[in-house]
């Protein structure tokens, strides 16, 4: 039978050992990936999100644009319905530090400043297309300091 002692004893060791497995993440999260600081997954995750969800409302401004008879915004929807689900898939993989993040963040960069070029060039007086040329940028960016810390060679 256990008396109180040691199951005091015990409840103590457990408690001591989860608090050094806590500190132990904690501090394993800090060097995740040694190539690649914690801080730069988080603002690459980040700033693919936030480029998401500006694609995605830039892509339902052409939409109610085309409706309106203006047919050369059907070049921007589909870039920015391609490109937000882009930052969708880097935005996911680079919060959870994935294997692949090297790969997302070159396609998504790639995606992001294609874009942009796209906005910039059909939306040049549209406030909405060019709030989505400047997020596709800041994404563009956040991903390219991403792949130099991940060590990967970025495409020609």
């Amino acid at each position: 039978m256990i008396h109180r002692r040691e199951f005091a004893m015990a409840g103590l060791s457990a408690t001591a050992l989860a608090a050094l497995q806590v500190a132990g993440l904690a501090e394993e999260r800090k060097t995740a990936g040694a190539a690649a600081p914690v801080d730069s997954f988080e603002t690459c995750a980040r700033a693919c999100s936030d480029c998401q969800r500006e694609c995605d409302l830039c892509a339902t401004h052409c939409a109610e644009r085309m409706g309106q008879g203006e047919s050369h915004h059907q070049a921007t929807l589909m870039s920015c319905r391609d490109c937000a689900d882009m930052c969708s898939a880097a935005s996911h993989i680079a919060a959870r530090h994935g294997a692949f993040v090297d790969l997302v963040c070159q396609s998504c960069a790639d995606a992001c400043s294609r874009c942009a070029k796209e906005c910039q060039l059909h939306g040049k007086d549209d406030k909405v297309m060019m709030a989505c040329a400047e997020e596709c940028l800041k994404c563009e960016k956040a991903c390219r300091t991403m792949l130099t810390h991940t060590g990967a060679r970025e495409r020609p």
